[in-house]
């Protein structure tokens, strides 16, 4: 003790006797007790420290899958454990996993573990019961029944649920505490404390994708709208509608079906996935999930389209990758449902498509539907100008040309009586002739005219065509309809074949003589118009001049156009696309 106080130099130094004396009261073990529980103290404090800077970590990450991995590896050094996993639960009614990330393991020991666990066994155990669980040895638990080929020992164990609110949202799994030791009741605590921050910043995570997702598809309803209605429109709206869908759902496949009736659905467009358009159009989609949604005008969500009994497996009938997960939305607009937007996945890639908000695809798909609608407003509108020009100027060459024609033909035949010289006579005679031939091309230009009316009802329009062709044959057709006509024929093909069946009606009339003609329309992978008759055959200059229109428009689509002629038996065009 001095005048500034006492003094502190340190605890004294024992004489070398109190050593032996330490030793023979057993009170050095105690010391050494004592100690060892001052660093572990230590050790906790330093530990709890590092789950106070994990948190703050979490926090700052918004990246779902950034963050589980984070979460793992720091519960992992928390605890010493040399491997952590975070088993993250699936939405159906039936328990399991559906994504698993791991942290120790290396990749080459992940492809030799091969598959993953889904949730059986010891970890299914903490799904049924979520609570905590220790184990000193793993494979001495009733509900553990071993390990996969390749896979490293693991024997201590510790698992821990995480929770989201109320709901659990999956299990954190720590196996081979360092230096062969169990984990501890400490080592519990903290891993429960990591799991409860954990939850927070997941459900933080989570939202924050969510409003990255949902302006993702405000933003490509935007643009789908714009494309759809603007000045420079798409080639194929429905296919632009499915590969817009199919990027912003990180979806690997894509698909409409098209059509009012769940009884006639049609396969039209696919995004992700081969189109064999034979294929497409022989699928008979009545039942299907598609034609669930047609009927109910909700959507649908699947778990695997291979094992749904409401499903079609597409992938095995067009030859299409293995596909699991899918949703399916109605197209529906203000005339109602359309048709369909299917988005698929793989099923590794299932976490994206329980990312996947179903109002979301559906919310877009109505507003594509309601795009789409307006384009076709606007193309009837179109077409109605288009019409009625066409109108205008078959009324005009009807009522003003022709007659003005057939005037100077008159003329010139009654000069032709009032000449001597045959020469003369004879050119009279051939100019008549050409004016009776030009009068039929312009009839025939007038009759092409009517043919491109409203295609709404191609049908209906096909069966107006052959009527008005009776009053030039002077006998009406025979007309044959086969396959789902109105469903497979859409409009990027109905004007084709109006404009070849004017065609060949028309040479029928002008060339065939022909007592019989028949009409044959069929349906399927194909698209087939057939025209016969049993006239005396085409000239050689109309065969190869006047039916090359049709030609083209059959290669056009992808198809081809065969005309058979031959003196005294008639002939038959017979003209075939794919259907599209």
């Amino acid at each position: 003790m001095t005048a500034e106080g006492p003094r502190h130099a340190g605890p004294p130094v024992p004489p070398p006797q109190a050593g032996e004396a330490l030793a023979a009261s057993g009170l050095d073990e105690l010391l050494r007790e004592l100690l060892g529980r001052v660093h572990g103290v230590l050790d906790e404090q330093a530990r709890w420290r590092l789950l106070l800077d994990a948190v703050v970590t979490m926090a700052a990450d918004l990246s779902l899958d950034g963050l589980l991995a984070r979460i793992v590896e720091i519960a992992g050094d928390l605890v010493d454990a040399r491997y952590a996993a975070l088993g993250v639960l699936g939405a159906g009614p039936e328990p399991g996993l559906r994504m698993f990330v791991t942290h120790g393991l290396s990749p080459a020991q992940v492809r030799e573990i091969g598959d993953l666990p889904t949730g059986h066994g010891l970890l299914g155990l903490i799904i049924e019961r979520p609570e905590p669980l220790r184990l000193h040895d793993i494979a001495e638990h009733p509900a553990s029944y071993g390990f996969p080929d390749n896979h490293p020992p693991m024997s201590s164990f510790l698992g821990v649920p995480v929770r989201i609110r109320d709901t659990v949202f999956g299990n954190l799994y720590l196996t081979e505490k360092a230096g062969g030791g169990d984990f501890t009741e400490q080592d519990e605590e903290i891993v429960v404390a990591l799991a409860a921050a954990a939850g927070v910043a997941i459900e933080n995570a989570r939202l924050a994708e969510q409003a990255t997702r949902r302006e993702s598809w405000l933003a490509a309803t935007a643009e789908i709208t714009g494309m759809l209605s603007g000045p420079a429109r798409a080639s194929d709206p429905l296919q632009l509608v499915a590969d817009r869908a199919r990027e912003v759902a990180e979806a690997d496949a894509a698909w409409i079906v098209a059509g009012t009736d769940a009884d006639a659905l049609r396969l039209r467009v696919v995004s992700g996935a081969p189109a064999d358009a034979e294929l497409m159009a022989g699928l008979d989609l009545e039942r299907s999930l598609a034609s669930d949604v047609v009927r109910s005008g909700a959507p649908v969500s699947v778990e695997d389209l291979t094992s749904d009994p409401r499903a079609l497996d597409l992938s095995a009938l067009l030859g299409w990758p293995s596909l699991g997960p899918a949703v399916v939305v109605p197209l529906r607009s203000e005339s109602g449902i359309e048709g369909v937007l299917a988005l698929a996945w793989t099923p590794g890639n299932i976490a994206r498509f329980h990312a996947v908000d179903t109002a979301m695809p559906a919310s877009f798909a109505e507003q594509a539907a309601l795009a789409l609608q307006i384009v076709r407003s606007r193309e009837d509108q179109q077409r109605l100008a288009v019409f009625e020009d066409r109108d205008r100027i078959g009324r005009d060459l009807h009522d003003l040309v022709i007659q003005r024609l057939f005037a100077i033909g008159l003329g010139l035949q009654s000069t032709a009586r009032m000449v001597d010289r045959p020469e003369v006579t004879s050119r009279l005679d051939a100019a008549v002739d050409d004016l009776d031939a030009t009068i039929k091309d312009i009839r025939r230009s007038i009759f092409a005219l009517g043919a491109m009316g409203d295609t709404a009802d191609i049908q209906a329009e096909v069966t107006r065509m052959v009527d008005r062709a009776a009053g030039t044959l002077k006998f009406r057709p025979s007309l044959t309809f086969e396959g789902p006509i109105r469903t497979l024929i859409g409009p990027e093909i109905a004007p084709d074949v109006l404009a070849v069946l004017a065609e060949a009606l028309s040479n029928a009339s002008r060339h065939a003589e022909a007592s019989a003609v028949t009409v044959l329309l069929s349906a399927g992978a194909h698209i087939t118009l057939t025209v016969s008759d049993n006239g005396r055959g085409l000239p050689a200059r109309v065969a190869e001049s006047g039916l090359s229109n049709m030609r083209e428009r059959a290669e056009r689509l992808g198809g081809e156009c065969v005309v058979s002629s031959e003196a005294g038996s008639g002939t038959t065009v017979r003209w075939s696309v794919p259907a599209r």
